[in-house]
């Protein structure tokens, strides 16, 4: 396995991180054991959960919010070393109750939250508390005091967010730095080769600050995963995949062409392109079986030659560099 700094801290991460949304739901208690199980012996020391998953991300439904964390404390309960051979990671903003005070970013919400994942988790510490989004309504000030009280306690070590605009992180940033707080430390956005936006403005901000990207969905829902071709072999997809793969129907045709050429398999391809990026500390990938697990390593091995990058960008341009050079001149 190969690790690398989260941002600027000292903390060495798996450049494969083991995403957990489908504990509980496409996949069940004893396979997302095995999962883990496959990943810790691979050397992924990133374990990354939510309140939220497990289900249908709903507090209206009767069961399902809070499962994959509660599946994940289950496999740490067994002891042999896991917890402490693992970084831990979840987040909060998302509702876990029908009440008004059940979501968002507000200090109340934030404590009863981190208590929650705790309990549920079975262990005393979060080792990467992050931010499932923006909290437009809560002010900095507010959020921090929270964050910084949970640090004190020993109850979460580093705070990251997901899905910020790169003005969110500077504000946060410049709010953290008021308070001599070392502020966020990475950040999760959407981030693959059909979904670039972020090299607008949020990679700049990343790198201007410090803070590690961790993309999530780095296969676009499968559609980078040889969606083409498992289509054509009669493979039945969700209809969300099926939408997409019209819409995308001439860049997969080249793409898929492309991965056959160079004698890779096209999710190998997507993660290997991502990887190459230097803010990136980590790529997500959510395995539904220790199979599917087994094969996303074989992307660390990946390289991709200079002809091959230019190759892809053509297939899937990004939004034309960064701000505001991308569209001012």
């Amino acid at each position: 396995m190969q690790y690398a700094h989260l941002g600027r801290t000292g903390l060495k991460i798996s450049r494969l991180a083991l995403g957990t949304m489908n504990f509980g739901d496409a996949t069940d208690e004893a396979a997302s054991f095995k999962i883990m199980d496959s990943a810790l012996e691979a050397g992924i020391n990133l374990f990354d959960t939510a309140d939220v998953y497990g289900g249908p991300q709903s507090p209206d439904m009767e069961q399902g919010y809070g499962l994959s964390e509660e599946i994940i404390g289950r496999w740490l309960a067994q002891g042999g070393g896991r917890r402490e051979q693992i970084v831990l990671a979840t987040k909060v903003y998302q509702p876990m109750g029908t009440g008004p005070n059940d979501k968002y970013l507000s200090a109340y919400k934030i404590r009863k939250a981190a208590e929650d994942s705790l309990r549920r988790l079975q262990t005393d510490h979060i080792d990467l508390y992050q931010m499932h989004h923006i909290d437009r309504s809560t002010p900095w000030e507010e959020i921090w005091q929270a964050m910084e009280q949970l640090v004190r306690e020993g109850k979460v070590t580093y705070v990251g967010s997901s899905n910020f605009a790169g003005w969110q992180i500077a504000t946060a940033q410049n709010a953290a730095a008021s308070r001599s707080f070392l502020g966020l430390v990475s950040e999760q956005s959407l981030y693959n080769l059909s979904a670039r936006t972020i090299e607008l403005e949020v990679i700049p901000a990343l790198r201007h600050y410090g803070l590690g990207l961790i993309p999530w969905s780095p296969l676009g829902g499968g559609l980078l995963g040889g969606a083409l071709k498992k289509a054509q072999e009669g493979r039945r997809a969700t209809p969300k995949t099926q939408d997409a793969i019209e819409r995308y129907r001439p860049q997969l045709e080249e793409y898929e062409a492309l991965c056959a050429e160079i004698g890779e398999q096209p999710a190998d391809v997507a993660l290997a392109w991502l990887l190459h990026n230097p803010v990136l500390t980590a790529t997500i990938v959510g395995p539904r079986t220790p199979e599917q697990l087994a094969t996303s390593r074989h992307a660390l091995d990946v390289r991709l030659s200079k002809e091959t990058l230019e190759k892809l960008d053509e297939i899937w341009p990004g939004p034309g560099g960064e701000a505001p050079e991308a569209y001012a001149w």
